[in-house]
C-alpha cells in the first residue's frame, strides 16, 4: 500500500492554524492527507484574562493545551514545537528575551524545521505570506526561515544532522484576500471602529494590510469543514476564539464564503496559469 500523501503547514503560534489556513488543514485531512503542523512558539506574549490560567502553570501550558484542542477537531497527525519563545508584537518587552524566536538566527531555525520536512517527507509545505499576514515579527522570521528550510532540505551539506536530503514538490503562502480585508475596514468604520487599531489587543492596522496585494495562485472551499475550523478557533478561548466566526469577521466570511487563498512560491507560476482549486 501507499503511504497518505502528507501537507506540513509551519506556523509561529497556537491559533495560527484555526485562524488562519484552518479551513485547508481540516479538509486535506478529511480527504485522507496525513496533515502535521510545526508551531514554532507556544505563545508566551499573548494576553490571558486570570481565570482561564485556573488548572494551568503557565500561559505556555494554557496555549498548548489550546493547539491540541483544536487540532483534533481539525484532524492533524501530529502537532511539533520548535520551542523557541512568543517574540511578541513590536515594542514589547518579550522582542528582547534571549529565547524569543526573532533572535534565534535564520540558519537556526531553518535546520529545526528541516528536520520536520526530511522526517515527514510532505509533498506540500504552507506557511505565512511575506508580511506574516499582519506583520507579527514571530510570523515573518518563521516564513524566512521555512523558504530557507525548503531551499535547502534536499541539501546533503545543509544541517546534515538532521537527517536525509528531501525535497518536496510544492511550497505556498497562505494570503488573506484583499477583497475581505476592503470589506472589513469599511464595515469597521461604518460601525464606529478604529480598521488602524484591530484585535484583542488593538494592535493590527487593518487599514494597511488592506493595501498589501498578492497575487492568488490557489482558492481552496473548505465549505463542507468550516464546523471543524469553527470548533477549532473555539478551542482558543484565551484568544477569543469564539468570537473569530462572528460578528464583523465572521459576516464577511460568509458573505463572500468559505475560502483559503495561496501564493504559490515553487515551483515557479507560469504566465497565463489560471487560479487552482487545489495545492
Amino acid at each position: 500500500m501507499s503511504r497518505p500523501r502528507t501537507l506540513l503547514a509551519v506556523l509561529a503560534h497556537p491559533d495560527d492554524e484555526s485562524f488562519g489556513m484552518g479551513g485547508t488543514l481540516a479538509l486535506y485531512a478529511e480527504r485522507g492527507w496525513d496533515v502535521y503542523l510545526v508551531c514554532a512558539t507556544r505563545g508566551e506574549a499573548g494576553t490571558v484574562d486570570p481565570h482561564f490560567l485556573e488548572g494551568f502553570h503557565s500561559i505556555a501550558e494554557l496555549r498548548e493545551s489550546e493547539l491540541r484542542c483544536a487540532a483534533r477537531h481539525l484532524g492533524l497527525k501530529a502537532v511539533f514545537f520548535l520551542d523557541y519563545r512568543d517574540s511578541g508584537m513590536p515594542g514589547m518587552e518579550a522582542n528582547h528575551h534571549p529565547q524569543a524566536q526573532i533572535n534565534a538566527p535564520l540558519e537556526e531555525v531553518a535546520a529545526r524545521v528541516v528536520r520536520y520536512i526530511r522526517e515527514l517527507q510532505p509533498e506540500v509545505v504552507i506557511t505565512f505570506d511575506p508580511i506574516g499576514a499582519y506583520r507579527h515579527p514571530d510570523h515573518i522570521h518563521i516564513h524566512r526561515a521555512t523558504v530557507l528550510a525548503f531551499e535547502r532540505a534536499a541539501d546533503p551539506t545543509f544541517a546534515p544532522e538532521a537527517g536525509l536530503p528531501f525535497q518536496p514538490a510544492k511550497l505556498y503562502f497562505h494570503t488573506v484576500p484583499r477583497t475581505l480585508l476592503k470589506v472589513a475596514v469599511r464595515l469597521i468604520r461604518l460601525f464606529g471602529g478604529d480598521p488602524t487599531r484591530w484585535g484583542r489587543n488593538k494592535d493590527i492596522d487593518l487599514a494597511s494590510l488592506a493595501e498589501v496585494d498578492f497575487p492568488t495562485h490557489v482558492r481552496i472551499d473548505y465549505t463542507r469543514v468550516a464546523h471543524k475550523k469553527t470548533l477549532a478557533s473555539a478551542c482558543h478561548a484565551s484568544q477569543g476564539g469564539s468570537q473569530m466566526r462572528r460578528g464583523v469577521i465572521g459576516a464577511i466570511f460568509r458573505l463572500l464564503g468559505e475560502q483559503d487563498t495561496y501564493m504559490r512560491a515553487y515551483p515557479p507560476v507560469q504566465p497565463g496559469e489560471k487560479v487552482a482549486r487545489e495545492l
